[in-house]
């Protein structure tokens, strides 16, 4: 007899509605940790669409990465009549999103003052360059707050500050923003009142360097740069093998030390009371390091990955981000979904997306909407808030909806 598999369980979040009215990376990245969390999750476009829709270089895959699991709906907020249909759908939702400048919202009624007066029980997350203060009228970017946020320090080497090689700010700084709308519709059970929730880029940067900033208190001297920083282990890097692939290799402690050394045939090295302790490779990192580049050099990476692996030692291939769609663990562990492309060249197209990196009842979170076409779903929501096929029509004519 077979055995079914185990049917998936309901998503936590089944039966929220959440409005959007987001752009770019921050807000959209909140609304998807909720959609794919199962609310329903209407993202407001401007008649011409989310400008991410069509960025070019490293912004190509903010709209199809951080807008699945939603609906689009076009409205013009600047037609009377279209701010009034946003402020119809936004009263209809459990839970807001915003990430504009302060006081944009304000000027079409969609602040949440404006909305919770007659919804108390809305629940409206901002997400900000910077929460209220001396720097909330700044315009952030993410690159801006890793610069004074001391993480672009940190990342490039002395007199050289790099931003990370990913949108960090934006996209944790939406996560924190979905965070805080979890808690508050945890409070709202309880007490029947919605809240407004804020999320900053500046203060998640500042966040990110906070073990820096505590490892000065700790000891007294400013944290170096990550390329010169004095590494905690004695074996910690990026070594090239004999065929010129690079790899990174690690021993975090004496005994994973005891073991590399059989691995690889260092028996004078593990002899060497200089190398004894881990601390003590530490302080001779700049005599050991060397040498173990010389010794590895003999070995491929292909060799060092299976004798790494085949003793339980911790290692990594230098990968780039193409590469993954063929990962045997994503692929064998489901961490990557189908989903079809909404715009330019490659609109329709299957593509494979990552997945939030847990499950929930064993199963992982997948994709049940791709990234939607622009106003895809407004006839239909249009409808749901009652208005018919003629006021729909005669919205659209006026350039109130699209």
């Amino acid at each position: 007899m077979n055995k079914s598999s185990p049917p998936v369980p309901a998503l936590p979040l089944t039966g929220l509605r959440v409005v959007e009215f987001t752009h770019m990376v921050m807000g959209p990245t909140c609304g998807m940790v909720l959609a794919d969390m199962g609310a329903e999750v209407i993202k407001v476009e401007p008649i011409e669409g989310d400008r991410t829709r069509h960025l070019l270089g490293a912004g190509a895959g903010f709209f199809p990465m951080f807008n699945r699991n939603k609906k689009s709906i076009a409205i013009n907020l600047h037609q009377p009549e279209g701010a009034e249909v946003a402020r119809k759908l936004a009263l209809s939702a459990d839970v807001v999103l915003e990430n504009f400048k302060p006081d944009t919202m304000v000027k079409y009624g969609l602040d949440y003052a404006a909305l919770s007066a007659q919804n108390p029980k809305l629940i409206y997350v901002s997400h900000k360059g910077f929460l209220p203060g001396p720097y909330e009228h700044r315009t952030a970017l993410d690159e801006v707050v890793q610069m004074m946020g001391g993480l672009a320090y940190m990342t490039g080497r002395p007199g050289d500050p790099l931003r990370a090689g990913t949108s960090v700010n934006d996209i944790m700084g939406g996560m924190f923003g979905a965070i805080g709308a979890l808690g508050a519709l945890i409070q709202r059970g309880i007490t029947g009142r919605g809240q407004e929730v804020q999320s900053a880029l500046f203060e998640n940067n500042v966040f990110l360097v906070g073990q820096h900033m505590l490892q000065y208190v700790m000891t007294g001297q400013p944290a170096a740069p990550m390329p010169a920083r004095i590494s905690p282990w004695g074996v910690y890097d990026v070594f090239t093998a004999g065929d010129g692939e690079q790899i990174f290799i690690s021993a975090v402690s004496d005994a994973q030390w005891r073991t590399f050394c059989v691995v690889f045939d260092l028996a004078d090295l593990q002899a060497d009371a200089r190398y004894a302790s881990n601390n003590d490779r530490v302080r001779e990192r700049l005599t050991l390091l060397p040498i173990l580049r010389e010794r590895l050099a003999r070995y491929t990476a292909g060799q060092i990955s299976q004798l790494m692996e085949a003793n339980k030692l911790p290692y990594a291939p230098i990968r780039k981000p193409e590469e993954l769609f063929d990962d045997e663990h994503l692929l064998a562990t489901g961490g990557l979904a189908d989903m079809t492309l909404p715009d330019g060249e490659h609109a329709g197209q299957t593509t494979k997306a990552t997945l939030f990196p847990f499950t929930m009842d064993g199963h992982r979170l997948g994709v049940r909407l791709s990234p939607p076409r622009l106003g895809a779903h407004t006839d239909e929501l249009l409808g749901a808030l009652g208005l018919d096929a003629h006021r729909v029509q005669a919205l659209r004519a006026a350039g109130a909806v699209g």
